[in-house]
């Protein structure tokens, strides 16, 4: 029998970058109603915690790879030596510890924090942001996730998309539910946009160092490769969302070694313009929302970031890198979870040069087809049978509160 209460004690345990975004916006939505939230976040430092002033007990150590999900082989190695495996038995050794103290876990993740949750049989809801049936049409979940998800102890569960939940639904023999993606809000919500041009080429390089660095080196080598009677021009621009990690000094360092000239500006400016051959570009730091919203596609080497630029009905162009995150194996799970409006280049004929080509290509169809209204009313209908609309967490947190509360 379900114990109702009226005011809760929740601990968000959530397993990736990505997760920690969701969980803090879920956590501040239940704040928002006066309940009482923690978190443990069992991969990095859980900055979104951080940011939303919610106290969080995970260990806080970042990995080389962003820690567990889809990596490379040597990824999978790297976390081994680092000590990813000892990391992550010390959290799950941390959450036992503290479980008493709260009424219901919010699980924001995959199979590790479910396992945890239904060994200590607390009440839980969970948001199966990492599972969808696009992938397969028919999703698998892994061993135990299914047990354990068929379990009382599992009060709601709420997916991703809604070919998810009816597929689960029928598997798991309980309802689920598709009630929105909260990691797609701050984007929807956002009202800033950098100035209007008549076509601009948004690019996401991840966030997870070193990988963002070798990030950059392919997207300054592909740069070069565009129509420079088009992409010079003044009527285009090129826009690079990072994040703080990289620092201004790091990144002048790597600019120079690949001949980009950097315009002068403040150390206090969040813009640098760089050029090289008559191709300008423009780096930005904290502009990550302004540059989806105002982008006309987006070339991204990202997980989170890709599927928010294909939410806000943005075509979006992959450059699979070396990994350990943004592999080619990664890049091609996210086409099919993300659908036909995300495009790459094939890696089957040719060298590097030839694949720089090939996405150049693709990115000059999408600017000859910006126009294209069968293009807009495509990415408009892969937009909500993919993420859904705006609004979810809202509903994700009325839907906690209307299970639990008086």
């Amino acid at each position: 029998m379900v114990r109702l209460l009226v005011f809760m004690k929740v601990l968000i345990i959530s397993n990736g970058h990505g997760e920690d975004l969701s969980g803090s916006l879920l956590g501040k939505g239940l704040i928002s109603r006066g309940h009482k939230v923690d978190a443990l976040s069992l991969v990095g430092k859980g900055r979104p915690y951080k940011k939303e002033g919610i106290k969080n007990y995970g260990l806080n150590r970042d990995f080389s790879t962003g820690g567990i999900g889809y990596t490379s082989l040597i990824g999978r190695l790297t976390e081994l030596f680092q000590g990813q495996l000892l990391y992550l038995f010390s959290s799950i050794f941390r959450l036992f510890f503290i479980a008493n103290r709260y009424d219901l876990f919010l699980i924001v993740g995959d199979v590790i924090p479910i396992f945890a949750a239904w060994l200590l049989g607390k009440p839980s809801v969970v948001y199966l942001v990492a599972y969808s049936s696009h992938y397969e049409g028919k999703l698998r979940l892994p061993w135990p996730s299914k047990f354990c998800l068929s379990s009382p102890t599992f009060r709601e569960i709420y997916s991703r998309d809604q070919l998810t939940a009816d597929d689960l639904t029928d598997q798991l023999r309980k309802t689920i539910k598709f009630l929105g993606n909260p990691f797609m809000d701050p984007v929807f919500g956002c009202q800033k946009n950098l100035p209007k041009i008549p076509f601009r080429l948004g690019i996401l390089p991840g966030s997870r160092r070193p990988e963002l660095d070798n990030n950059l080196e392919l997207i300054l080598r592909l740069i070069p490769f565009l129509s420079k009677e088009i992409f010079t021009s003044n009527n285009v621009s090129f826009d690079i969302a990072l994040v703080d990690s990289l620092s201004k000094d790091e990144l002048s360092l790597l600019l120079l070694k690949y001949g980009w000239e950097i315009e002068k500006s403040s150390t206090k400016s969040d813009l640098l313009q760089i050029f090289k051959s008559g191709y300008s570009v423009n780096i930005h730091w904290h502009s990550f929302a302004p540059i989806l919203q105002s982008s006309n596609i987006l070339l991204a080497m990202a997980g989170t970031a890709a599927e928010q630029a294909i939410g806000l009905s943005k075509p979006v162009v992959q450059l699979p890198g070396r990994g350990p995150q943004f592999t080619p194996s990664f890049a091609e799970a996210q086409r099919r979870l993300l659908g036909p409006t995300i495009f790459c280049a094939s890696r089957k004929f040719g060298n590097k040069r030839n694949f720089y080509h090939q996405t150049a290509n693709l990115i000059l169809d999408l600017y000859q087809r910006k126009d294209d209204l069968e293009l807009k009313r495509q990415c408009s209908e892969q937009a909500i049978l993919r993420l859904g609309t705006g609004g979810g967490t809202e509903r994700i947190v009325d839907s906690i509160v209307n299970k639990f509360i008086k």
